[in-house]
């Protein structure tokens, strides 16, 4: 057991696992928690009434839901970022030009978090709302970021968080990743090959002020139009010149 493990609080532990799985069952009753956590239902109770009590649950008849002050603590980490804050206008501008998905996306804890997104004309449906987290291995922008952290930093996320494998192309081999991390730090740019969803092709590149990764962008679309001189030249190009003005504003902001 590691120290971190050793000092956590079993009753914290209890509440955020209540409330991610009535995020997941999109509101429940208590039963229905206690059952798909195997948890005593006075135990689900008694928690549902402290975070209702103090305004992160609501109830509406027999269902809880997670509350809005989750919203304003979730506003609140994200503008904590200023990326966050410097970013949109040139992700909106990615968007429009390429017809695509634009995204920003940091890491936090070893995983990537989505920050913000533009749909573009043609743009498909994806699962990158605000807040979403996922594997850095599997994408683009988290290879993008991974490529230019220090050594030392890379490796413990990944002790952390392993390489499980996501799709048929997911990288879950160690060498492989750290070889492909090496040629993303050569050309300034990653790609994501359907190793995230199946399908779908992605480009990112980091952003990096002061040796100091803040973020990445990408651009991401369907397999099918993500083809040619657009998927190997134009899109790295305009993606790495987005992340350059969005690297610019950020040291002058």
């Amino acid at each position: 057991m590691t120290t971190d493990e050793s000092t956590t609080v079993r009753a914290t532990e209890t509440s955020f696992r209540i409330l991610d799985a009535l995020r997941v069952l999109d509101g429940a009753g208590v039963t229905e928690l206690a059952s798909h956590l195997d948890f005593p239902k006075s135990t689900v109770h008694n928690h549902l009434q402290t975070l209702r009590r103090n305004e992160y649950v609501t109830k509406h008849g027999s269902q809880y839901d997670v509350g809005l002050r989750f919203l304003q603590l979730g506003e609140y980490a994200r503008d904590r970022r200023g990326v966050a804050t410097i970013a949109p206008p040139e992700i909106d501008k990615l968007a429009e030009e390429t017809r695509e998905m634009a995204n920003l996306l940091v890491e936090e804890h070893g995983r990537g978090v989505f920050l913000y997104r533009a749909k573009g004309a043609d743009a498909v449906h994806m699962d990158t709302h605000a807040g979403k987290r996922v594997y850095l291995h599997t994408t683009g922008f988290g290879k993008a970021m991974l490529a230019h952290l220090p050594d030392e930093r890379v490796e413990a996320i990944l002790d952390r968080h392993g390489l499980p494998r996501v799709t048929p192309n997911t990288i879950t081999d160690r060498d492989r990743l750290m070889a492909e991390l090496e040629e993303v730090r050569q050309q300034g740019y990653a790609y994501d090959d359907e190793e995230r969803l199946e399908g779908l092709r992605c480009i990112a590149a980091p952003i990096v002020v002061d040796n100091e990764v803040l973020g990445a962008v990408s651009v991401s679309g369907p397999k099918s139009r993500m083809t040619g001189e657009w998927y190997t030249d134009e899109l790295p190009a305009l993606t790495v010149s987005t992340a350059n003005v969005i690297e610019i504003n950020s040291t002058y902001a």
